[in-house]
């Protein structure tokens, strides 16, 4: 998720926002939903679900199945793709 939400942070900072404190990772996924319609509802739904496994991760110690990323892959792929390029046009 790391990758994926510094992308969308730099999007917001480049529209003239910033997220903070607790929920701004959920506010990031909102406005991106909200703003950016290039991005499907099944793409939304898996930088969510990125972002509810990294909080599990980080605050339960849990553990992502061996072939998760591999399961996903070609997904998140194009989410970084399209995050990259609405970047590379804004600047």
């Amino acid at each position: 998720m790391s990758i994926v939400r510094e992308l969308i942070s730099v999007i917001l900072l480049l529209d003239g926002y910033k997220t903070y404190g607790e929920g701004s990772h959920k506010r990031l996924i909102e406005y991106l939903e909200n703003n950016y319609k290039q991005f499907s509802e099944r793409e939304i739904s898996v930088i969510n679900e990125l972002r509810i496994l990294r909080n599990k991760i980080a605050y339960n110690g849990f553990f992502v199945e061996y072939d998760y990323l591999e399961r996903k892959k070609d997904i998140i792929n194009k989410i970084i793709h399209k995050l990259g390029n609405i970047i590379r046009e804004r600047l």
